[in-house]
């Protein structure tokens, strides 16, 4: 069981947040402390990076209100969680906030290659190897569904 535990969390993808959550009452000790986080990109617009499509408190807001509504749908009733939202490259943030945390080990999705965030792969690579403690990288809800097709039509 681990006492301090990190899960990074894509605001726009509910079966990740749903998994990844799982996994970590699974993985958290009773009186150990649960850390939820998710990293936006404050954006830009191509050559003009400082004009962005809407100004970063409302985006922080509208990231902060989905991982709210992960703990409120997903986390049992009993167990409490603190939200943390960060602005910046998501690989970079992550291993921050680990450090900052002193976590005991973080918990990822990973699509791969494919997915609507084709960066993912490259920040998971990244957390996974700077990362002060532990990682653990789950499958997408998407993988495993196939995987378990697959498994079921042999």
């Amino acid at each position: 069981m681990y006492q301090k535990l990190l899960v990074a969390i894509d605001p726009e993808d509910d079966g990740e947040g749903k998994c990844a959550i799982a996994a970590a009452m699974e993985l958290l000790a009773e009186d150990g402390e649960l850390h939820l986080a998710s990293v936006y990109n404050p954006g830009g617009g191509g050559f003009f990076p400082h004009v962005t499509e809407e100004a970063p408190e409302q985006k922080e807001a509208e990231v902060r209100k989905q991982l709210d509504l992960f703990v409120r749908k997903y986390l049992p009733l009993d167990r409490n969680a603190s939200l943390h939202v960060v602005a910046g490259s998501a690989g970079e943030k992550l291993v921050g906030l680990a450090a900052q945390l002193s976590a005991d080990l973080m918990i990822l999705v990973s699509r791969g290659s494919s997915g609507h965030w084709p960066l993912r792969r490259a920040t998971v690579e990244y957390v996974s190897v700077n990362a002060p403690c532990r990682v653990l990288v789950l499958p997408s809800s998407e993988r495993a569904d196939s995987q378990t097709a697959e498994e079921e039509d042999k």
